[in-house]
């Protein structure tokens, strides 16, 4: 017999501001105990040292997590020129240095090398899994790993600041599956001169911005109390990306049940991803085919 588990069936979003030290699982964990919420996840993993926005889902709301782990992002970090380390982040051992210090044009020039559809080698210390083991396990080790590169899609990449010739603040718009730590490598190495990555914040995620983020110390604040319930965004923010269309009564019970149902949409073309709405609230998630919703995901709110 299958275990209950414990907690409220609450649905919706929580906007963290992490700060660098507790892992993001570490975060949902909090917020779950402190919306003493039965299930909550989180919309892309931060390392421990970055800090910014972690958007956190709760209940039905896990299942609007994939749109906004594929969409865009922002984050601004500085790059320490002339020293790389095992781990692409200051956390790691020193393993090759340079006296090179490339002038601010320079940098530039090779930020443009990195604008695009590009390719990037996950960092030896990564979540990465090698034969069914995280490649960070084997790193810990000492072995070194040949990691295969995977796409990336970077929207912008801009040198916002120079506080040093040693430090250089970098701001990237991308898509899914990015490491900062990696581009701050690739670009040292570019430049000829190796870097890491000093400090790091993700800016926003999709609608979510960390600037709305609450801190793990008002969580705390607020456990358990309507005051932390009425931070709670509705589930429907993580679709926003997503085309709406509008189910009719008899549809969304039909979609409920997992069947296609009848839509009322415009601008929605056959075959398109989109979500479906009743009196504004989220139905279900599927493709539109010929006046029906064939759903993917149900929502049961």
């Amino acid at each position: 017999m299958a275990r209950t588990r414990k907690g409220r069936d609450i649905s919706g979003w929580l906007i963290i501001d992490k700060p660098a030290g507790p892992t993001s699982t570490a975060v949902v964990n909090k917020v779950r105990w402190a919306m003493d919420a039965k299930k909550a996840g989180h919309a892309g993993t931060l390392d421990p040292t970055a800090t910014g926005v972690l958007a956190v889902a709760l209940g039905e709301a896990t299942k609007t997590v994939p749109f906004i782990t594929d969409a865009l992002k922002a984050y601004e970090f500085t790059v320490r020129l002339g020293v790389r380390t095992n781990t692409d982040d200051a956390e790691g051992e020193v393993v090759q240095t340079s006296d090179l210090r490339p002038d601010d044009e320079a940098i530039k020039e090779a930020l443009a090398g990195f604008i695009g559809d590009i390719e990037q080698v996950p960092p030896q210390f990564s979540a990465v899994k090698i034969d069914g083991e995280r490649a960070y396990k084997r790193a810990r080790d000492g072995e070194e790993m040949e990691l295969a590169a995977r796409p990336l899609f970077v929207e912008s990449l801009l040198l916002i600041d120079r506080s040093d010739e040693d430090h250089v603040t970098l701001e990237m718009v991308c898509g899914k599956g990015g490491y900062v730590r990696s581009i701050a490598r690739d670009l040292g190495e570019a430049l000829g001169c190796h870097g890491h990555v000093r400090e790091l914040r993700r800016t926003w995620s999709g609608p979510f911005d960390a600037a709305d983020g609450l801190t793990l110390d008002q969580i705390d604040e607020m456990a358990k109390s309507p005051e932390l319930d009425a931070h709670l965004l509705p589930l429907e923010q993580g679709l926003c990306d997503l085309p709406e269309v509008k189910a009719t009564v008899e549809g969304a019970v039909r979609l409920r049940n997992g069947n296609p149902g009848m839509v009322i949409g415009q601008d929605v073309e056959y075959g398109d991803e989109c979500w479906a709405s009743l009196d504004g609230h989220a139905v279900a998630v599927g493709r539109f085919k010929a006046g029906e919703l064939h759903p993917s995901r149900v929502f049961n709110t």
